[in-house]
Parts: structure tokens; C-alpha cells; sequence
């Protein structure tokens, strides 16, 4: 471990000189590769450094033991640093597992209303605030690629991407069956309903990242309609794909015009086809990811959301949150810091055995 990290040190240095260089600002696009790099490594560097300060400490503590004027301090010290080097390890050996090299990337986010008719579609829609809300706190920004609504206002399904440094990372938990609890606002007698929702998470791929022969891919035009026939465009600029060797459909509506439908359109149909190799892939694997948090397949529940009792439990780390409308509202970070936690803790364990 140390002569990976003592490499790492060194390339992170290299990095730090290259970025104090005029000349490679010269080169937007170096540059931001560089700086991207650079944050990437900084937190695993400043935690070997805290490591070899401990170190370092515990060894310079040690020596004045014996000292009558400095020795009780020096023993705090030595306590100190020997209690801190344990935690540090193990965050060291946390960053160093190797890396989803696609946690980087903006994701494209599908919700379908499940079990439940419009009360479903009234939860999608409800799914879909509260992602947009989080990721306004993150400071990310939100397309809608195409949408079906419902003459209630909930949404059958939509399609969204989320624009933002390492959206993938933080959201790649989410693909599953969320499940609701709740009183419908067409529900008159008072009684709680179970409805479901899906959602699926995916790792936006541009057409390079996927192999596509366009030969293989049918496109065509229509116009895009809101709830009910409202808001038709008087243009056809709607594009919908078809790829014909999987027979995968994809749409795009939201643009105004038929070529920006269609690069979006292209990047989503890239994004499922990479996705559906994955699943393929990890499904040979399976009996290696039951230690892992989910494996974000559709047919997974995994959270419920009590409405009457204003409770959200995630069934794969067992986490139960009294907090739901604040959940609702956008306030995600303790539900994925626990995934993202449980993630790595599997991870680590496999690592070791």
C-alpha cells in the first residue's frame, strides 16, 4: 500500500507543477483534465499526509519519554497519534479501492409510475421534485428529455438528465422500486394505499463511449404533446429512435428543434445500451454482488415511503428516517452518505479476502 500511495504522492505533484505552469493554460482543455485530476487525488493525499504525520508524531513522542520536563506531554502526544492512525488506515484503504469509472459522468434518470394507476403517476411526479430539488442544493442543472402526464398532473414516465460533477456517484443508488404508503388525493374514504414507482439510473454515454452503427437505428419524426393534447408544437420536432438488433425505443421532445431532439435522443439510446450490457455482465457474476448494496435491478424494492407516519425506510441498509417530508423536499444526502458507506464497507471486505 505504501509504495502505491508513495506513486500516487508523486503523480500528484507532477499535476501541481503542471498547473502552475502559464504554458498549460495555453491548452483549455489539458487544463481542466489536470484539474479534474488534481481533486480527484486531493483527498487521498491530504489523508497520507495526516498518515505520515501521525507517523511522525508517534516517533518524536517516543524519544522524549524520558525527558522529566516533556514526557507526560510527549506520552499524550504518543496516545494521540497512535489512536489516530487506525482511522486513517482505513480511510486510506477506502480511497484507494479502484474507483466506478463512471462516477464522473452526468446521469439520465427514467420514472415510471408502476402499481397504483393515477396514484402512481401522482408519486412519480412527487420522485421527480424531489430529485430536481436535490439537485438544485447541489448546484446541478435538470433537462427533461421527454415526459407523459397525466390529466391529474402526475407523470406516467419521464426522462431527465442531471448535469453535474460526479451525479453518477451520488445517484447510482436510486435505480429500483420505490414504494408508497399514502392516503390518495382521489382516495375519498380515508384509506392508505401501496403504490409503486420505478426508477432507473443511468450513466450518460455519448455515441463514442457506445459503438452504434447508425445503419441500425431508425429514426422517426412526431409532434410532441403535452397532458391531453396540450401544447402540440406545429412543427414535427419530436424525434423517437429505434434500434433495430435489440429493438430498444427511445424519445425525445423536450428540445425545440428536430436535431438537438435527436443528439439527446442518441446519448440516451447510448446510455440504455451501455446499461443493459452491464446488467448482462454483472448478472454472470451475481453470487460475487450479494454483498453489495443492491444490484440495481428494476425488480428490486428498495425503500418505502409511509406517508401516515411519516417514514422512510431503505430496505437495503436497513436505515429508517422519521423525516419525510424533508426527504421530499430534496434532503437525500444522509439516505445515499449510508448506500455510499455500505457500498465501500462491501467492497473493502471483498478486497481483503
Amino acid at each position: 500500500m505504501l509504495d502505491k500511495l508513495r506513486r500516487i504522492e508523486q503523480r500528484y505533484q507532477e499535476v501541481e507543477e503542471r498547473l502552475s505552469s502559464a504554458e498549460t493554460y495555453s491548452d483549455p482543455a489539458l487544463a481542466a483534465k489536470l484539474n479534474k485530476e488534481q481533486r480527484e487525488l486531493a483527498p487521498l493525499m491530504e489523508t497520507y499526509r495526516a498518515w505520515l504525520q501521525a507517523q511522525k508524531d508517534l516517533e518524536e513522542a517516543q524519544t522524549l519519554f524520558s525527558d522529566p520536563e516533556l514526557g507526560d506531554m510527549a506520552r499524550e502526544e504518543f496516545a494521540a497519534a497512535k489512536a489516530l492512525l487506525p482511522t486513517l488506515e482505513e480511510r486510506l484503504k477506502l480511497l484507494l479501492l479502484p474507483k466506478d469509472p463512471d462516477d464522473g459522468k452526468n446521469v439520465i434518470v427514467e420514472i415510471r409510475a408502476g402499481v397504483g394507476g393515477e396514484e402512481a403517476a401522482l408519486f412519480a411526479h412527487s420522485l421527480f421534485r424531489m430529485y430536481t430539488m436535490y439537485a438544485e442544493a447541489r448546484h446541478w442543472s435538470v433537462e427533461v428529455d421527454s415526459a407523459s402526464e397525466t390529466e391529474l398532473g402526475g407523470l406516467k414516465e419521464i426522462c431527465f438528465t442531471i448535469n453535474g460533477e460526479n451525479a453518477y456517484s451520488r445517484l447510482k443508488f436510486e435505480s429500483g422500486v420505490h414504494r408508497v404508503q399514502r392516503v390518495p388525493e382521489t382516495e375519498s374514504g380515508g384509506r392508505v394505499h401501496t403504490s409503486t414507482v420505478t426508477v432507473a439510473v443511468l450513466p450518460e454515454m455519448e455515441e463514442v463511449d457506445v459503438k452504434i452503427d447508425p445503419a441500425d437505428v431508425e429514426m422517426q419524426v412526431f409532434r410532441s404533446s403535452g397532458a391531453g393534447g396540450q401544447h402540440i408544437n406545429k412543427t414535427s420536432s419530436a424525434v423517437r429512435l429505434i434500434h433495430r438488433p435489440t429493438g430498444m425505443v427511445v424519445e425525445c421532445q423536450q428540445e425545440r428543434s428536430q436535431f438537438q431532439n435527436r443528439e439527446k435522443a442518441m446519448r440516451l439510446l447510448a446510455s440504455r445500451l451501455y446499461e443493459e450490457e452491464r446488467q448482462r455482465v454483472e448478472g454472470e457474476h451475481s453470487a460475487q454482488r450479494r454483498s453489495q448494496v443492491g444490484s440495481g435491478m428494476r425488480n428490486e424494492r428498495i425503500r418505502t415511503y409511509n406517508f401516515p407516519q411519516g417514514r422512510l425506510t431503505d430496505h437495503r441498509v436497513g436505515l429508517t428516517l422519521y423525516q419525510l417530508d424533508a426527504v421530499m423536499n430534496g434532503d437525500l444526502d444522509e439516505i445515499i452518505d449510508a448506500l455510499v458507506t455500505n457500498h465501500q464497507a462491501a467492497r473493502l471486505e471483498k478486497e481483503t479476502q
